[in-house]
This record gives C-alpha cells, structure tokens and sequence, in this order.
C-alpha cells in the first residue's frame, strides 16, 4: 500500500519536474506548474462515493478521468496555447492507469 501510494505521487510530483527541466530549460518552472494545475482533474473525485476507493480505477470512472475527456486531451495537444497542459493531463490519466494495476 505505501509502495503503491509512493510510486503514484512520486510520479504526480518528481516525474513531470524532471520533464519540464530536461524539455522546458527555459521556462521550467512554469511547466511544472501547468504539470501540478492538472492535478486540479481530481476533483471530479468528490462527486463519487466513496470519495477514495484504493481499489478504484480512476480511469473511466470519474467524468474527468473518462475516455471522452482523455479524446479531447488528446485533441487538445495540437492547439499551442493549450498544449502543455494538454500533456499534462494526459500524463496524468497515464500516471493513474498505471496505477490501476499496481
């Protein structure tokens, strides 16, 4: 369980840091905190009951975790303005999918 929950946020928080300081040289900081504003998708976690469900897949699940908002995440990635965050969004659906089977 801890080693779960390590490897989850260690992923939410040390990974996207390391992305936008080997990606972002220039304007890193930023990046990364576009990468931690996607965390801001969690919310869609207070609408469901149990709020947390460590048995749970997030993915599919909640409406913002859904494979219609992931579609249109992945859209979004074409769009400049919008596209960092687009990243971010999708590396966080990715980060919980991949705790689906941890």
């Amino acid at each position: 369980m801890m080693l779960k929950l390590f490897i989850h946020y260690g992923l939410h928080f040390i990974f996207p840091a390391i992305i936008a300081f080997l990606f972002f040289k220039e304007k890193w900081k930023t990046v990364y905190f576009i990468f931690i504003l996607s965390m801001l998708v969690d919310l869609d976690h207070l609408m469901a009951t149990p709020i947390f469900d460590n048995n749970r897949c997030s993915v599919g699940f909640h409406f913002l975790h859904s494979y219609k908002a992931i579609t249109i995440y992945s859209v979004c990635v074409f769009f400049k303005k919008i596209r960092i965050m687009a990243v971010a969004l999708l590396f966080h659906m990715m980060i919980d999918y991949i705790d689906c089977y941890l």
